[in-house]
């Protein structure tokens, strides 16, 4: 649509340097309302007893061991550490993840994505090799950070490098690299990228490259080879589809999860809604993405309110069909980090709590791989852990009103010496 084009961003305020932590050994947190899950009953005033990053026991009436270390929650709510399957490292400091200081990159990190309760990330589409640097240096403990996941570069169209990426500082014509022309060279480099960390791959199904052309689709052949490679790897496939023609090119070349709606093809045609949910697809909001971009390029306010409407009803339709949506907004392509707008936009788009609380953490648990270890407050879990001074079930916005973030047990937010 010729009302989103391509912006720079400039890196929000960042706040205070985050030391690494040590690993918690024994730790209650009590006094909490603790919603477990979406399919599991809210427990009042109970306790969460963590054990080495892992969580031992939790209810309303837990007998706690002799001196282990309480925090009193208040009546705060507690819920699982949140995933966010859809940002970019592709502003500085995060962008140059293997020479900027430590600190630097921890603020950033805290400021952008701990702050807001993630304690994962799906990184989908940076330079090539960043997002592991910056993943092995959490994981090295020289700062505390989100659990990282990565497509590393992503798979452009010979010819559909999009045009806001061109625009970029730092990337510009160099992203042409990443274009691919035939399935074995495509091939090739999903095995080569995912041997060397990627944990998936993302295709320009649809790709904007504006003039005549537009949008640009990935021939089916080509994405499917990057799908059969990376599935082969037992990876998921992420697709950017913008139109009829890209939304076709991801179905049918193999991808998993769609990275936004596509607002040019209105209400989904009910055989592509059902081909989306035979292939049991997942969706991707980012419903502020489209407001952003649209308020940026002046958009009169009639096609406005019409865009965000059709998005909108893409994701409540496919929700209510019983599709999957991942929570993710795009962070990083759009300088914005505060969850309040998405989650408002989801449930205007009439999303209730439970769901909400599924896209966010039991859904891309499942999705990506370790529903058996994370997604839930429930004994042997990571203790991966929001503080919330709210009730989402009063208000979905109260998900974005996060006191403190345990991940594996330990505080990673706020950071230390911020009390």
């Amino acid at each position: 649509m010729r009302w989103i084009r391509a912006r720079k961003w400039m890196v929000a305020a960042l706040l205070a340097a985050t030391p690494p932590l040590a690993h918690a050994g024994a730790l209650a947190i009590v006094n909490a309302r603790i919603l477990p899950a979406p399919d599991v009953a809210p427990i009042e005033r109970g306790t969460l007893l963590i054990r080495d990053g892992r969580i031992h026991a939790l209810g309303a009436s837990i007998e706690l061991p002799e001196g282990v270390a309480r925090i009193d929650a208040q009546g705060a709510t507690a819920v699982a550490g949140y995933w966010n399957s859809h940002v970019h490292f592709i502003a500085p400091p995060l962008s140059e993840a293997a020479s900027r200081p430590a600190g630097e990159l921890g603020e950033a990190l805290s400021a952008q994505y701990l702050r807001w309760g993630f304690t994962t990330v799906f990184d989908l589409a940076s330079m090539s090799g960043n997002a592991i640097a910056l993943r092995r240096r959490i994981e090295a403990g020289e700062l505390a950070g989100p659990a990282i996941l990565t497509v590393d570069a992503p798979f452009y169209p010979e010819g559909g490098t999009p045009i806001y990426v061109l625009e970029f500082e730092g990337m510009g014509e160099a992203a042409r690299a990443d274009e691919v022309a035939t399935p074995v060279q495509a091939g090739e480099r999903a095995r080569r990228q995912l041997a060397q960390g990627a944990d998936g791959a993302k295709i320009f199904a649809g790709a904007i490259v504006g003039g005549d052309t537009g949008v640009l689709p990935m021939p089916v052949p080509v994405a499917r080879a990057v799908s059969d490679a990376t599935h082969a790897a037992g990876k998921p496939v992420f697709a950017h589809p913008t139109n009829l023609e890209g939304l076709r090119a991801a179905l049918d070349g193999g991808a998993d999860v769609l990275t936004h709606p596509a607002p040019h093809v209105g209400t989904w045609p009910q055989d592509l809604l059902r081909d989306m949910l035979s292939r049991k697809i997942a969706l991707v909001p980012t419903l502020r993405l489209f407001e952003i971009e649209l308020d940026k390029d002046g958009a009169p306010p009639a096609v406005k309110a019409e865009v965000i409407g059709i998005a909108q009803r893409q994701v409540a339709d496919y929700a209510a069909a019983g599709g999957e949506l991942l929570f993710g907004t795009d962070s990083g392509y759009i300088d914005w980090y505060d969850t309040r707008d998405e989650l408002r936009m989801m449930g205007e788009a009439g999303l209730d709590w439970r769901q909400i609380l599924a896209s966010l953490t039991t859904a891309p648990a499942r999705r990506f791989g370790s529903g058996d270890r994370q997604g839930r407050l429930a004994p042997g879990q990571a203790a991966d852990v929001v503080l919330l001074d709210a009730d989402p079930r009063e208000d979905v916005a109260g998900f974005a009103a996060v006191r403190a973030v345990y991940r594996d047990g330990r505080r990673v937010y706020p950071p230390a010496g911020a009390d």
